[in-house]
């Protein structure tokens, strides 16, 4: 079976989303923001987008975007991901580091499992503001608007906390769905 591969943002906690997967047994890689797309394509069954500190270092990781295959955007990933499909992110009103009570406000197979409230890990001072078309809020908090998104359609999902980080509740659950999604 082809890895996941975990695509580096540049962020703090990318080593740890792919430790993660490891110790899940998960095969997982990870990779440069600036690999080739047809590579990407070539060498995965599904992507997580990484977070870090800009836009502006992302590389060419909205690309990826349009290779057909299943994504996760965490943090970053996710801001690449709502401006690469028209959307739109500003500095948040307060920001988040710490813990953050999320809301889940549509049930998606990304969530499945999870409880209608959630204790979750925020490090973060931008947010989406404007939900792309074709997405679907999937969560919020009172920090942060959209604290989940997906294009059902295009197995694009995307989420602001951090589940690899031990302070979220069960983090490694929304990485088994997120790999049960990319084995269909």
């Amino acid at each position: 079976m082809l890895p996941l591969y975990v695509v580096n943002n540049h962020g703090q906690f990318n080593h740890l989303i792919l430790r993660t997967l490891r110790d899940m047994d998960i095969e997982a890689t990870m990779i440069s923001n600036e690999t080739p797309p047809a590579e990407v394509a070539r060498g995965c069954r599904g992507i997580i987008l990484g977070g870090g500190p800009t836009l502006e270092r992302a590389g060419v990781a909205s690309e990826y975007l349009d290779l057909g295959l299943p994504v996760l955007g965490i943090c970053l990933g996710l801001h690449i991901m709502a401006t690469a499909r028209g959307g739109a992110i500003r500095r948040g009103a307060s920001g988040g580091f710490g813990a953050v009570e999320v809301e889940i406000l549509e049930r998606n197979p990304l969530l499945h499992g999870y409880p209608d409230r959630m204790q979750v890990w925020a490090s973060h001072a931008d947010e989406v503001s404007v939900v792309p078309e074709g997405f679907v809020r999937l969560a919020g908090s009172s920090i942060c608007g959209v604290e989940a998104m997906a294009s059902p359609d295009e197995h694009l999902y995307g989420i602001q906390w951090h589940p690899e980080v031990s302070h979220t509740v069960n983090g490694r659950l929304l990485f088994e769905n997120f790999d049960r999604i990319c084995s269909e």
